[in-house]
């Protein structure tokens, strides 16, 4: 299922419950117009989303649960409950969250991978820094991914991607390298998979309608507060 994904693109269909696009059949219908632009597969949150995006387009599917406990910072698929809802729903690829940080429950990274090793579903470990990257791949993942680079307290935080660490990871790994995280134009994707990203996943810039308007609003925005404060009727 992996090689499905080599050198291409990843959409990342998801909305939260208090986003316009929420609901899972929104969200098919999203993974359809994606595939419909070529992207190799899809990473979608929630067994509801996967079940209805696995019906609408044939690609590898992507699973994860976003979801929060109060005792734990981990909220991307963080126990092995929602391992198991996604093994129901279909996943074909299983992300989760492989930071070192404790999980709900006293859940351990090991219990969620030994679960995944021995499931149908390939597993893909996401990470912060290269460190966890390193460790998940001793632990046997499928994959790993760049995707929680900034959001851990003791990652490096920047605007952009991270590409430092999917260039180190890439080159110390044997196991597939995925980035994601901030990317946001077509020439962070050239550049990811040039410094050796097996695929790449881009979400908000191309399936989160209301960020992308935000941007073109604020340079509208500019030019009316430049231009003395005469705006013209909307």
């Amino acid at each position: 299922m992996l090689e499905k994904l080599h050198l291409g693109l990843i959409v990342s269909c998801q909305a939260l419950p208090d986003e316009p696009l929420h609901g899972p059949e929104i969200m098919a219908r999203m993974a359809a117009a994606a595939a419909e632009g070529g992207a190799v597969g899809i990473r979608a949150n929630g067994a509801a989303d996967v079940r209805a995006i696995k019906r609408a387009v044939s690609l590898p599917v992507i699973g994860i649960v976003k979801r929060n406990y109060p005792d734990s910072a981990v909220y991307i698929t963080p126990t092995l409950g929602e391992i198991e809802e996604l093994l129901d729903a279909g996943a074909d690829i299983i992300a989760f969250d492989a930071t070192r940080q404790s999980r709900p429950g006293n859940c351990t990274l090991e219990q969620i991978i030994d679960l995944l090793n021995a499931s149908p579903a390939a597993s893909m470990a996401d990470i912060s820094t290269l460190e966890e990257a390193l460790y998940a791949e001793s632990l046997g993942v499928g994959c790993v991914s760049t995707t929680l680079s900034g959001y851990t307290p003791y990652s490096r935080q920047q605007e952009g991607p991270n590409l430092e660490l999917l260039e180190l990871a890439a080159q110390r790994l044997k196991i597939p390298v995925i980035a994601e995280g901030r990317i946001s134009q077509p020439a962070q994707v050239e550049a990811a998979l040039g410094l050796g990203a097996y695929a790449v996943v881009v979400g908000s810039a191309i399936t989160r309608p209301q960020l992308i308007t935000r941007q073109f609003a604020a340079a509208a925005r500019k030019v009316r507060m430049n231009n003395n404060g005469n705006e013209r009727p909307n």
